[in-house]
């Protein structure tokens, strides 16, 4: 195992695709999920206000050509879920060619979330599309920031999930991981990734892309030491391999260090990467700047 290879952001020939709705501490852009169709590529992305301004007010859909400069062709935003903030959305196109934006939604007043799922023949189709519930969490566990693959063995789905019993303890979170014959119905069957006492995902991981090779699978994810650091996550990444059953097992973090923003305090988080033709990749991620906003960027690798 090992020979999978996953490109972590270098920053230095970074390009900023999307600023942020502000320029203060929680003026976010990013959250970013990309995938390439018909020789373009998509980007689905949130954009959020600090909290008590509004929070993740919207969810986006864009296109590009060159990966850089995005036309924004839907948007989405938190009202049509009833939701107090909307989080990373998952773009996925399904092996019949049909989109889909699984949306994670905030129940207001809680520290619960959940997901809906939206549905059209094309991307702009999901701005009007009708949101059913896919993955409701319950009173336990929020549940949010899903992460999709799918091939001949079916649907698979790695999650965030909070842990409810405590309100100032919400923010950790353990990846969970489910599978599904058509991406609606999802039965969960193990955890995938969890935090590691006394290292730098000690409080919480958050798996964020995979990549798979066979039977061999190497993921990104977010991690944080401390309550403190939530919204200010790293990257690392992790591995593992699918089960006889056709499932994927219990991930392995990486023993090395996270990647990081150069600005404090250091968040480097949701990392999506897209298969250029040629073999190249371009990664998106969202990153802390100068001010403390955060904003969407991407690099070739």
């Amino acid at each position: 195992m090992g020979t999978t290879a996953l490109p972590l952001p270098r920053w230095e020939d970074s390009t900023v695709v999307v600023e942020p709705p502000g320029t203060e501490p929680g003026a976010w852009s990013g959250a970013p999920s990309s995938v390439l169709a018909e020789g373009y590529i998509y980007l689905a992305y949130r954009l959020r206000l600090p909290i008590g301004a509004g929070r993740g007010i919207a969810n986006v859909v864009a296109r590009s050509s060159d990966g850089v400069t995005f036309t924004v062709v839907a948007e989405i935003a938190k009202d049509a879920f009833g939701a107090e903030s909307l989080e990373r959305p998952a773009l996925v196109r399904t092996p019949e060619g049909r989109w889909r934006l699984y949306v994670s939604a905030a129940t207001p007043g809680t520290k619960h979330w959940r997901v809906d799922l939206l549905e059209a023949g094309t991307p702009e189709g999901l701005a009007t599309a009708t949101p059913r519930t896919v993955l409701a969490g319950d009173a336990a566990s929020g549940v949010k920031d899903p992460v999709l693959h799918h091939d001949e063995h079916g649907w698979h789905l790695w999650a965030s999930v909070h842990p409810l019993e405590s309100w100032d303890d919400a923010d950790r979170m353990t990846t969970e991981y489910a599978t599904s014959p058509d991406g609606v119905q999802w039965t969960w069957q193990r955890t995938a990734l969890a935090g590691r006492p006394g290292t730098w995902d000690a409080r919480g991981v958050r798996i964020t892309s995979v990549r798979v090779a066979g039977d061999e699978i190497i993921a990104s994810y977010d991690g944080r030491a401390t309550a403190g650091e939530n919204w200010e996550e790293r990257t690392g990444t992790a591995r593992g391999v699918r089960l006889l059953d056709g499932t994927f097992g219990l991930l392995t973090a990486e023993r090395r260090d996270p990647v990081g923003s150069p600005h404090r305090p250091y968040g480097l988080r949701y990392l999506s990467l897209v298969d250029l033709p040629g073999g190249r990749q371009r990664l998106y991620y969202e990153a802390t700047r100068a001010d403390g906003a955060h904003d969407l960027r991407t690099e070739l690798a």
